[in-house]
């Protein structure tokens, strides 16, 4: 009988917990005592232990701890899920494995165990390296103790590090954005990831600053800031290869990436969702059901249309667009359209966002989904 070649699966653990909810932050996260975590530790390695036939099947290319502050976790448990994903499936040798963690969480051997267990990249969320940006977002951390969490990461043998930075912040000005791209750069991490703050429903944030709009810089502000962000990432070597993301060669995020080429991938945790043989399937969100061991909550059979709407509206996140040749006929009259209006450009036989583009993306995306 003849083995069939595995698939590629990409992998993502959610770890909700963190120490205190940021007022920017909608993502399914909150604080819970130390019981919680580890009976939800429990479930998530049960969860894992039932994927058996999926690794038949699969071959990991990628794994993505995120949160929520999956730092907050002992070492040694997130040691144990690692060796239970690799008790399930079989990891590529060259398998990239991130975690995230904010500044403070970290130690010295709690950086080590993550090195033993296979972890080879860490993600900082730092957000800003002005002290009283991090105070207004809520951030437990001051940018010390980044420095002292990046340095103690590059001894444990991190030699791949991304930070995550945030513009157009309340308070934030053009000169304190380009400051911290200045001090962060000098670091030399692999990726930076420069998002905008975005004023989510149901979030402190919205409600404290939808329409107050004074306290936040003005339009022109954050177009400066974008725009300031590319030049001084490119002058120190790195290359925008999504729009919020740059990285220095070789370094882009693997993991990522397979979202916007719509790879497949199977989430574990509370509230993740999967993408199988264009099936999309989403985790159960409430915590007292999770942990009783109910883990899936909803399944969506993507349609022939809904492929299509992702295939442009993750794609063309990438710098480098997408090919145009399978879906072409199907948006002929839109691809011309949005050609003229200098807000798609083509190369190739691949389409992707001009300059005045990324600046109305979402006016692009939506396009592709009302169209």
């Amino acid at each position: 009988m003849i083995n069939k070649k595995k698939k590629e699966l990409e992998i993502y653990l959610h770890i909700p917990f963190c120490v205190r909810k940021c007022g920017y932050c909608d993502f399914l996260s909150f604080a819970a005592g130390v019981e919680v975590r580890e009976r939800y530790v429990e479930r998530l390695l049960e969860e894992i232990k039932q994927s058996r036939e999926l690794g038949q099947r699969y071959k990991v290319a990628t794994v993505f701890i995120g949160g929520g502050t999956p730092s907050i976790l002992e070492g040694e448990w997130i040691a144990r899920i690692l060796k239970q994903i690799q008790a399930v499936f079989s990891l590529q040798e060259d398998a990239e494995i991130t975690i995230e963690a904010n500044p403070g969480t970290v130690n010295r051997e709690k950086l080590g165990i993550y090195r033993a267990a296979g972890i080879n990249r860490i993600s900082f969320g730092l957000q800003s390296t002005e002290d009283k940006e991090l105070k207004r977002l809520g951030r437990i951390h001051t940018y010390q103790e980044f420095l002292e969490s990046f340095e103690m990461a590059r001894e444990a043998g991190f030699q791949n590090i991304n930070v995550d930075l945030m513009s157009a912040l309340p308070g934030q000005t053009l000169e304190s954005w380009c400051k911290t791209l200045e001090r962060i750069t000098k670091l030399s991490p692999e990726h930076i990831s420069a998002y905008s703050l975005i004023l989510e429903e149901g979030t402190d944030f919205y409600r404290k600053y939808q329409g107050h709009q004074e306290y936040l810089p003005s339009e022109e502000e954050e177009r400066l800031m974008y725009e300031c962000t590319g030049e001084i990432l490119s002058r120190w070597g790195y290359q925008q290869y999504e729009i919020s993301n740059y990285a220095r060669e070789g370094y882009r995020c693997r993991h990522n990436l397979g979202y916007w080429e719509r790879a497949e991938y199977k989430g574990y945790g509370l509230g993740a969702a999967s993408l199988l043989e264009n099936i999309r399937m989403t985790n159960q969100t409430d915590i007292k059901e999770y942990l009783r061991g109910n883990y899936a909550k909803s399944e969506e059979h993507l349609t022939e249309e809904a492929i299509r709407e992702e295939y442009f509206f993750l794609g063309l996140r990438k710098t480098e667009g997408v090919e145009i040749g399978i879906y072409q006929e199907h948006y002929q009259e839109l691809l011309y359209k949005l050609q003229m209006q200098q807000l798609l450009a083509e190369k190739d036989g691949r389409i992707y966002l001009t300059k005045r583009g990324i600046d109305v993306s979402n006016y692009v995306f939506a396009q592709f989904i009302d169209g």
